[in-house]
């Protein structure tokens, strides 16, 4: 009796001893497999960070952003702690620039402003002759050039300068004609009818007047300038025969210039007759000359692919002379309202134009807008932005290409927030960038490897243990546990992925 007692107390001694070893073992398994699992479902009673006093939203690894979790603790991805990410900054987009940096980066800001503008574009112009205004030196008989006066084309002339004296040998018969009636105590029919005949062979009343008054005929006149300017024609020479009709010099003023404009083919259609012009020479830019639009030429110059716009300009200063080449800003006859930003602020990529943002919270945004006409030193944003709103406008840091907007600012258009460890995720975000490092295999499943590495200085990582993705369940079958390999990963939207896995020294 006694030896039952014995064995059936030695027999559940067994029996407890064999469930506390299988309880442990499922404790153990679970707490090794579900560990992750636990760590990211336990909710947590209480968020607010004990150290800051500031409330946390959920914690997370840098490496790992987009895992969330509700507790802090270890991540599972790697031997470090998880971060908080703060209400007060999770759910902004952009980043955050230390004051200080920003001061010593000079980031300047300007205010998106709406005013009334003039819509326009810029063009380059030349000054011409008013060939409107021009005057001709013409004869109107026959006769010879007995002294020319004028001596070059382009010569300055003022108004009843001599150009040139001519003999008419045809006007002595009638003059003495004249003479010989009146001297003959003719009737003043007969004298008014050799006047009239003397008028017609274009003899000039003050040759006549003078006839009278002397008693003594003309055979020479002189012909002068009508009006003062340049002498751009001169087509006779001393001695030369002239006929009727034939133009002997032509004269054109400068008090007043056309100004021709050169329009782009793109904007012919938005230039009408009235639009007003603002010109400028580049010698003297604080001068402007002013007007308007007179009339649009016909044709597109088939070299330069250019609308011509002609407008006249006043001069009567004779700053100006003809062949100047001008800066001119056609407006419109309008005003408009137009919202305007520092044309500096404006980073034009080739593909879009994009303008950083400062929100409310002193975040920095890069935003795409569609960007209009210039207006001085100011660009129109026709869309993208509101009146009111910041945004940076020192050329020392915005950007100037697509490639460095994607390169330097690669988390600036993540909604994504940023924790303190940000910044060591920001180059791997960058493109397909690939950093390397030696390890060893730590354990091998289907989606990842884990690796006991050295440190990777490109990320600013220390010597850890930490997974890396595989590309597929099938990828790197040669990998086994407790090998010194040599591998090499990049940054994806899922963490980071293995691209390269070899044994140090090439032995399988």
């Amino acid at each position: 009796m006694q030896k039952k007692q014995l064995a059936r107390a030695a027999l559940m001694t067994f029996v407890a001893a064999a469930l506390l070893g299988v309880g442990y073992v499922a404790g153990t398994h679970r707490s090794a497999m579900g560990g992750e699992s636990a760590l990211a479902a336990t909710p947590s009673s209480d968020k607010i960070d004990p150290k800051t006093g500031r409330k946390v939203l959920y914690w997370h690894d840098p490496m790992v952003p987009n895992q969330h979790f509700d507790k802090p603790g270890k991540s599972p991805f790697m031997n470090m702690q998880l971060e908080p990410v703060y209400a007060d900054e999770g759910g902004s987009s952009g980043i955050k620039i230390d004051p200080g940096l920003q001061q010593n980066l000079g980031i300047r800001y300007a205010t998106v402003r709406r005013q009334e503008t003039t819509e326009g574009f810029d063009a380059v112009g030349t000054t011409q002759f008013d060939e409107s205004k021009a005057d001709v030196v013409q004869s109107r008989v026959t006769g010879y050039i007995d002294h020319l006066y004028a001596s070059a084309p382009m010569q300055h002339v003022t108004k009843g300068a001599p150009i040139a004296s001519l003999f008419v040998p045809d006007w002595l018969a009638p003059q003495e004609e004249y003479l010989a009636l009146k001297r003959g105590g003719m009737d003043d029919g007969m004298l008014a009818a050799s006047r009239a005949r003397m008028r017609a062979m274009s003899i000039p009343d003050g040759v006549i007047a003078s006839l009278d008054r002397t008693g003594k005929a003309q055979t020479h006149i002189t012909l002068s300038a009508p009006e003062t300017g340049v002498l751009t024609e001169l087509n006779v020479r001393d001695g030369a025969m002239v006929s009727p009709g034939q133009t002997l010099a032509k004269i054109s003023g400068l008090n007043r210039l056309w100004l021709v404009v050169e329009v782009p083919e793109a904007l012919a259609l938005q230039v009408r007759p009235g639009m007003s012009v603002d010109a400028v020479f580049a010698g003297d830019p604080a001068q402007h000359f002013t007007g308007h639009i007179r009339e649009i030429l016909p044709g597109i110059s088939t070299s330069s692919r250019t609308l011509q716009a002609r407008l006249e300009i006043d001069n009567a200063d004779f700053r100006l002379t003809p062949g100047m080449l001008m800066r001119a800003r056609i407006g419109a006859a309008k005003k408009v309202s137009r919202l305007l930003v520092p044309s500096e602020a404006v980073i034009t990529t080739g593909k879009r134009s994009v303008v950083i943002v400062k929100n409310s919270d002193g975040r920095l945004q890069p935003v795409s807008v569609t960007v209009g006409n210039d207006a001085g030193d100011d660009t129109e944003v026709s869309s993208g932005l509101t009146e009111g709103q910041q945004v940076v406008a020192s050329g020392q840091f915005l950007i100037d290409s697509e490639a460095s907007l994607k390169s330097v600012l690669p988390k600036l258009e993540a909604t994504a927030p940023t924790g303190a460890s940000a910044p060591a995720a920001t180059p791997a975000a960058a493109a397909p960038q690939t950093y390397e490092t030696t390890g060893k295999v730590e354990q091998v499943t289907a989606g990842d490897i884990t690796f006991s590495h050295q440190p990777v200085p490109a990320l600013g990582w220390g010597a850890m243990t930490m997974a890396f993705g595989k590309s597929s369940p099938t990828a790197f079958p040669d990998v086994k546990p407790g090998q010194t390999v040599h591998f090499v990963f990049r940054q994806s939207s899922d963490g980071y992925q293995l691209t390269k896995v070899e044994p140090v020294g090439g032995a399988k």
